[in-house]
This record gives structure tokens, C-alpha cells and sequence, in this order.
């Protein structure tokens, strides 16, 4: 009978060709010191480079490392779902690929989580990170809030720990827009964080766009919170108050001097304010339309190309199409 595996790390590639054998070399190193058994997952989401053909060579070499590879690019979430679908570990462990998460802080987050915990976030002392991606970031917590709680959303990051049963809670999940800490808040509340080194990325560029970071904010207002809509009836609120407040006016002083409002600019501005608004409150709805229609046609958030290896309890999860 094969040794049951503790620990599964899941690493989303993307153009990292250069990163991968100095983040594996630092994994082992890490994990071996542990003395628990261990696998380590490389998604590849299809970056355009040789990440692949690294894979492949550190997975020849080592029996513990198992490399997949997407169809084609689905980004940094959906490779991690993929990811964790084929775990076997107890727990698992996620980090970047570009080495700004230091695998040597692996152990102070495990540690966390055996005090009773379901998810631990390992949270930056100092961003790293450009402005751009660092106000999608601010985005992307305030979407968590309502699920998570305003504490542990802001100690939300791609350094996480959590235990492989949550995946059960979200194992039917089927659409193409993904964000794995909104799905974790579907299996657990108990979640923590501590305080980890972050390091500055030495080799290559960030694969998020303006256009990236962009759709990522989408996704997450429209796709796994209410708050847009929240926002749009409240201004259909503060709007109608202001209508009312005009007609209060408009007939205040004709029953004082007789005389009506005059000026077309004055109405002109009242309907052009009105008409923004619903066109606002209009693409509001559109946009959740819209993410109904995608997941009516059932998606799936990736399809596998390859494996170096396909364990016969993955299959269904990254092995098949969903």
C-alpha cells in the first residue's frame, strides 16, 4: 500500500521557465526538512514559453512532482482549481510560481493551521506588487468582505494553506469564472492569517495586464458578490429622493411668486442625471445577465492538454472535461 501524501503544493506556471527549478529546489528543501510526505502540482496555463518542457524535466527527475497542462491560457484561478481537483494531500498549499512567496514561511502557515484553523492566508508585511495590481487587489477584498469578514479579507493572498476536504463544497462547481478564496468561504469560516516575508520578483514580469487586472475586478464584483447591485438601488434611491426634492422646488415656487422654473438647461440637466443613472443600473443588470447566460452554457473553468502523469484518483477532476 502506497504512504498516504500530507501535503500537496499546487502552483499555478505562467512564463516562468526561468523560476521553476530555483522554486523547486527551495520546495524540497523545505518540505523534505518537514518529514512529511509531500507532491508538488505545476499547472501550466499555457504562457507561450518552455515552461512545459521544465516541467517535464523536473517531473522525470523527481516522482513527487506531477505537471499539467491547460488546453490553453484560463488564468491564475482556474489552473489552481485544476490544481487542487487532482491534489492527494491532506492539505494543500498554494503559491506563485515567480518566487515572491518564500516556500521557507511553508511552516509557520501549517503550523497555524493545526491550532484549529481551516484556511490560512499567508499576508504580506509590505506589498510588493505594482499600483495597478494593487488597487485590483483592494477590489478583489472589498468582494470577500460579505463572505469572509472584513478582517480576514484583508489578509486574503495567493499564499495559502488550507485542507483538501473544503475542495467537497465546491466539487460541482462549474463555470469559467473562478476566484478559489470566494470558493473556500463555501466550505468553512474559520480562517486566519499570519504574517509572512514577501519578496521582490528577480526574474521576469508580472503576466497581469491593465486588461487582466481589469476583467479580475469584474469577475469578482459581478461574478461572487451582490454589491453592484446593492450600489445601483442605492442610487436609484438617492436619485428618486433628488427627483422628489426638484418637484418639491419646481411647485414651492410657483405657490409663491406664481412663476414657474424657468430654463431648458435647468430640465435638461435633472433628465440627463436621471438617464445616467439607469444606463448605469442598466449595464449593472446586463453584466449579471451576462454571467448567467455563460454559466447556462456550462463552461468549463479549464480543460486539461496533458499530464506527465495521470494518478488514477484525478481522473474526472483535471483529467476529463467537465
Amino acid at each position: 500500500m502506497s504512504v498516504p501524501i500530507r501535503i500537496s503544493v499546487v502552483v499555478p506556471v505562467y512564463r516562468s521557465q526561468e523560476t521553476l527549478p530555483h522554486l523547486h529546489r527551495r520546495l524540497l528543501v523545505v518540505l523534505e526538512e518537514l518529514g512529511e510526505t509531500f507532491e508538488i502540482l505545476f499547472v501550466e496555463d499555457c504562457g507561450g514559453d518552455d515552461s512545459w518542457a521544465v516541467i517535464e524535466a523536473l517531473a522525470a527527475a523527481d516522482a513527487r512532482v506531477l505537471g499539467l497542462r491547460l488546453a490553453r491560457n484560463y488564468g491564475q484561478h482556474n489552473a489552481l482549481l485544476c490544481g487542487i481537483r487532482a491534489a492527494r494531500g491532506e492539505c494543500i498549499v498554494t503559491l506563485d510560481d515567480d518566487l515572491q512567496n518564500p516556500p521557507e514561511e511553508i511552516p509557520r502557515l501549517l503550523a497555524k493551521l493545526n491550532e484549529g484553523h481551516d484556511v490560512v492566508y499567508g499576508a504580506p508585511q509590505a506589498e510588493t506588487h505594482g499600483f495597478l495590481r494593487d488597487q485590483a487587489s483592494r477590489i478583489t477584498k472589498l468582494a470577500l468582505q460579505g463572505a469572509m469578514g472584513v478582517e480576514s479579507a484583508s489578509k486574503v493572498s495567493a499564499f495559502r494553506v488550507f485542507r483538501t476536504r473544503l475542495r467537497e463544497a465546491f466539487a460541482a462547481y462549474r463555470s469559467p469564472s473562478v476566484n478559489i478564496d470566494v470558493l473556500l468561504t463555501w466550505g468553512t469560516t474559520r480562517f486566519a492569517a499570519v504574517q509572512v516575508r514577501q519578496d521582490e520578483r528577480a526574474i521576469g514580469d508580472s503576466g497581469y495586464t491593465l486588461r487582466k487586472l481589469f476583467n479580475h475586478a469584474l469577475n469578482m464584483m459581478t461574478g461572487f458578490s451582490v454589491l453592484p447591485l446593492q450600489i445601483a438601488s442605492v442610487l436609484g434611491i438617492a436619485f428618486g429622493a433628488l427627483g422628489f426634492l426638484v418637484l418639491f422646488y419646481v411647485l414651492l415656487r410657483y405657490l409663491v411668486d406664481g412663476s414657474a422654473v424657468p430654463g431648458f438647461p435647468f430640465l435638461a440637466s435633472i433628465i440627463a442625471i436621471f438617464s445616467g443613472v439607469q444606463l448605469f443600473a442598466l449595464g449593472i443588470f446586463g453584466e449579471y445577465l451576462a454571467r448567467m447566460h455563460f454559466r447556462s452554457m456550462e463552461r468549463p473553468p479549464y480543460a486539461l492538454m496533458s499530464s506527465t502523469r495521470m494518478p488514477a484518483d484525478t481522473e474526472g477532476g483535471c483529467g476529463q472535461r467537465e
